[in-house]
């Protein structure tokens, strides 16, 4: 699913009305009803409503969304925000659509015009659209300041109020702080960027019918991976495979004090459908790995306590397996980074490097230029932080993020909310799984054993990386659906994976 602009989103309107063909009053017409539909099956006729609209197209949003709520019987107040001397058209259109149903509207002026509004009652903020380019000023700023001081139930019509769609506000900018949003068609860029959450609550896509072969041919580097487009990634087992189909993976993992990371991601792995997974691990882990992980083969460093990449057990080299996953559990050793210093030249396919390999190759720079090219990095913010620089907002963060990918040549994978996957081609695709009882140690590490097994597979860097992701992000939803976000723990992420 593509993120489109506020300027491509326009277009798109356009490319509906010119094409389908249908009025643009009609249009508005459909968005609407799409609206009072999700309300209505979420939100039974028994809460008063107050509904507030601003001049522009979003007002006239809300104009027919008050007349179709009416129609229904729905409790309604509605107030209009006179913010400016003119109207829009299409709100005016809307306006006197609804005066032949009711002549209960009433006007914002002067801040002693903003009604009370008490905890039972549901606002729907339809002030401020996409369109937006400049800060909440004025009456608008007062009415949006009282909303969010009212502990009512706030529902967005397409954006917040306040909240640009595909630029940063400004620190001091006043923006609606809705419990959801009620957006058309495709989600907005500002939907899934963590500074904004309070501005967006949880969204909810509204399909309209905009123009296919339009957002189809439309440029962007900013995607959102749904459920289908997860499921098309997904390779079909043969009946006639067998477990050398399926890759063998080697997983370089473990130090002293953490044992857990490595049996973590083989765990992972192996739930992932790797054929053959063998696992290095300092010698202090060897027995507590052959007893948590029976299926995978363990191969003990030569080192008791941290990770050398010599052992004393014969076994092909690091370059000869299907892939290799490093990182969970290994520390910052001297020894550790002479092997990452050693191994790197040798690997000439996709790798997935994860925790302390990412902070060595934060502290070593010189060592990102012999990463294998479309090798996966797995960072959270703080470390990729510590690959670049830091970021004066979100979108300053995206810009660095993509170029980072570009330069190297690899795929990033930062983790968090709405997870962001970049490639080497530019592009972004946001995860639309996961849940905040991911943020617990270990979970990252399962994420690298699903990586490491879809890679030995065969799948691409990118399909991996995406695939990888939103699977992980799914099992970590159902885990929280067994235990609750609060109780869940990292191998309830593992039990909770499928692949179906």
């Amino acid at each position: 699913m593509k993120i489109l602009n506020v300027d491509q989103i326009r277009a798109l309107d356009q490319a509906t009305i010119q094409h389908e063909p249908i009025a643009p009053l009609n249009l508005m017409e459909r968005a609407a009803q799409g609206f009072v539909e999700w309300f209505a099956a979420r939100y039974p006729n028994t809460s008063p409503i107050k509904i507030f609209c601003g001049l522009g197209n979003n007002g006239g949003d809300g104009m027919a969304i008050a007349r179709l709520l009416l129609e229904r019987h729905y409790t309604l107040d509605i107030y209009v925000v006179r913010y400016a001397p003119r109207e829009s058209d299409d709100f005016m259109h809307n306006h006197r659509r609804l005066k032949l149903i009711t002549e209960q509207v009433s006007y914002i002026e002067l801040s002693t015009d903003i009604p009370a509004i008490r905890h039972n009652e549901i606002v729907i903020d339809a002030i401020l659209g996409s369109g937006l380019s400049r800060p909440a000023e004025g009456i608008i700023r007062s009415t949006i300041e009282a909303i969010n001081r009212a502990p009512a139930t706030v529902i967005s019509v397409d954006i917040a109020s306040g909240l640009f769609a595909d630029k940063p506000n400004r620190p001091d900018d006043v923006i609606i702080e809705p419990d959801h949003t009620v957006t058309f068609q495709l989600p907005k860029l500002a939907f899934v960027l963590p500074r904004n959450g309070r501005y967006v609550g949880e969204w909810h896509l509204v399909n309209i019918q905009l123009n296919k072969r339009y957002i189809d041919l439309a440029p962007t580097p900013y995607y959102y991976t749904t459920p289908h487009e997860a499921r098309l990634l997904l390779h079909k087992r043969d009946r006639f495979s067998h477990k050398g189909t399926y890759g063998h993976a080697l997983l370089l993992v473990g130090s002293y004090g953490k044992i857990g990371a490595a049996v973590l991601a083989s765990r992972a792995c192996l739930r992932s459908g790797v054929g053959l997974l063998t696992v290095q691990v300092p010698r202090c882990g060897y027995s507590v790995l052959q007893t948590a992980v029976p299926e995978a083969m363990c191969r003990p460093d030569g080192h008791q306590y941290v990770l050398t990449g010599q052992s004393e057990v014969e076994s092909p080299a690091p370059a000869e397996y299907s892939t290799v996953g490093i990182g969970p559990g290994i520390g910052k050793a001297p020894e550790t980074l002479a092997m990452l210093r050693e191994l790197l030249p040798t690997l000439k396919k996709p790798i997935v490097l994860d925790a302390d390999a990412l902070n060595l190759l934060a502290e070593h720079r010189e060592l990102l230029d012999i990463l294998p090219h479309n090798s996966i990095l797995t960072p959270h913010p703080k470390e990729f932080e510590r690959l670049t620089q830091p970021w004066a907002d979100d979108y300053e963060k995206l810009n660095s993020l993509q170029a980072f990918a570009k330069r190297y040549r690899v795929v990033v994978i930062l983790k968090g909310a709405f997870t962001a996957v970049a490639t080497p081609d530019g592009e972004v695709h946001f995860n639309s799984t996961g849940n905040p009882g991911l943020s617990t140690g270990g979970t990252g590490d399962v994420l690298t054993g699903v990586l490491t097994a879809l890679l030995a597979q065969g799948y691409d860097s990118v399909e991996a990386a995406v695939l990888g992701v939103f699977a992980h992000g799914l099992a970590g939803d159902r885990a929280a659906d067994q235990r609750g976000p609060i109780g869940m723990v990292a191998s309830d992420v593992i039990d909770a994976l499928r692949w179906d």
